[in-house]
């Protein structure tokens, strides 16, 4: 059985389970009053539920302005584990069935994420569960369950998302990566202030609201930040485009570690600076909305909970 930490069970008392709905519901809506009306509580009341956790946590749950609410870091975090919780257990209470899994699954992915991770991958989830049939749909639009009409989003982000269950798949690592001969022609094996003389291949639409050059600042103000940058540029709005434009010579892409190994391990592309040492500040995400996840969706977030797990 689990047990917590004795300094927090000394202090729970038999409101915890209520509290920390009622932190659950206020949470989703960053807002006391709309989290009462849901609860059918005075705000007063669901005030007091989230002073009494807080005490019993020994932490700030909220930071508490004019107008509004905010999670604090530890708010966010039991936030996440809550969601994460709660849809497990509706996953476990949903009644079983004997007979296969079928159906058809709505899915809407990043398009490079969706060509360079999830479909090369796809032949053994379907051999797992042959009833089941994937509908991928790709895209840059912001993920927008009602009118998309999706079961389930794969992002490459760092959230948050209100109102919506996540399940984090796998962190990633970046790197630029050219081809061998490009990397001959512009001598930039151990030489990253070569750079200069390159193309750099954008990927202008690397994760929501990011800049056309976000992923090159990014690793650039990490690495090298006295480097010069080349004016010289091709910009696309996918990262495995720069990757084929990289593989055919064109210039020098920015790499994700999980949508450029094969290329890597191919010998398509190599890694003129080194390996991939830089984390990013972005993450891959399985998201849905809340409540009972149908079971052909659940098994599907747990294959690739798998799958993630074993490129991590």
């Amino acid at each position: 059985m689990y047990n917590l930490p004795p300094k927090i069970a000394d202090r729970l008392d038999s409101g915890l389970f209520a509290n920390l709905h009622t932190f659950l519901v206020v949470a989703r809506y960053k807002s006391f009053s709309r989290g009462a009306d849901e609860l059918c509580l005075t705000t007063s009341a669901v005030s007091h539920r989230i002073k009494r956790l807080e005490s019993a946590l020994g932490m700030s749950l909220f930071v508490r302005l004019t107008r509004k609410i905010a999670l604090t870091a530890d708010g966010e975090r039991l936030f996440g584990i809550l969601q994460r919780t709660m849809s497990e257990l509706a996953q476990a209470l949903e009644p079983t069935s004997e007979e296969r899994v079928e159906g058809r699954l709505t899915v809407y992915a990043r398009p490079s994420v969706a060509a360079c991770w999830l479909v090369p991958q796809l032949a053994t989830f379907s051999a797992d569960y042959p009833g089941l049939s994937i509908d991928l749909r790709v895209g840059n639009d912001p993920i927008d369950f009602r009118s998309q009409n999706i079961d389930l989003a794969i992002d490459y982000t760092h959230g948050p998302f209100p109102g919506l269950v996540s399940h984090k798949l796998m962190d990633e690592s970046t790197a630029p990566v050219c081809s061998p001969k490009y990397a001959d022609q512009h001598e930039l094996i151990g030489c990253p202030s070569n750079i200069v003389r390159c193309t750099l291949l954008h990927d202008s639409l690397a994760w929501n609201h990011a800049s056309h050059d976000a992923e090159w600042a990014l690793w650039c103000s990490q690495n090298v930040p006295d480097a010069v940058l080349p004016d010289r540029t091709h910009t696309f709005d996918r990262s495995d485009l720069c990757i084929v434009a990289a593989v055919n010579h064109l210039g020098i892409a920015m790499g994700r570690r999980h949508l450029v190994e094969s290329h890597i391990c191919s010998g398509e592309l190599v890694l003129p600076f080194g390996a991939f040492s830089q984390s990013s500040p972005y993450s891959y995400y399985a998201v849905h909305r809340e409540g009972v996840l149908p079971r052909r969706a659940a098994v599907f977030v747990s294959w690739l909970r798998d799958i993630s797990q074993r490129k991590e």
